[in-house]
């Protein structure tokens, strides 16, 4: 089993930033990719970034250029700045880590943090 806890979500003015972090714990060996989703109200959940092992990246269209996905393998941390941020940024943002062990993939959901983005 991993554990994932984020933090670092809170309210902010448009224009403004916010870093979110995630710890993973537990059975960590053989995490793969790494990311961050967010679910705003009567939305559908969806990716935001995403790195791999081999600290590939992945963004959603609407967050290129404006959020940055890093992570620390030495502190089982993964990290997103989120610069320039707007009011459709609003949502719950989870952390997700997937564990691949033999010929099985586990995925693993943190408890989400509320970034609000308003003036």
């Amino acid at each position: 089993q991993v554990q994932l806890v984020e933090s670092g979500g809170g309210l902010v003015q448009p224009g403004g930033s916010l870093r979110l972090s995630c710890a993973a714990s537990g059975s960590i060996f053989s995490i793969n990719a790494m990311g961050w989703y967010r679910q705003a109200p009567g939305k559908e959940r969806e990716l935001v970034a995403a790195i791999s092992s081999t600290t590939s990246t992945n963004y959603a269209d609407s967050v290129k250029g404006r959020f940055t996905i890093s992570r620390d393998n030495a502190k089982n941390t993964v990290y997103l700045q989120m610069n320039s941020l707007k009011a459709e940024d609003t949502a719950v943002y989870y952390c997700n880590a997937d564990q691949i062990v033999g010929a099985f993939t586990f995925d693993y959901w943190g408890q989400g943090t509320q970034v609000t983005v308003s003036s």
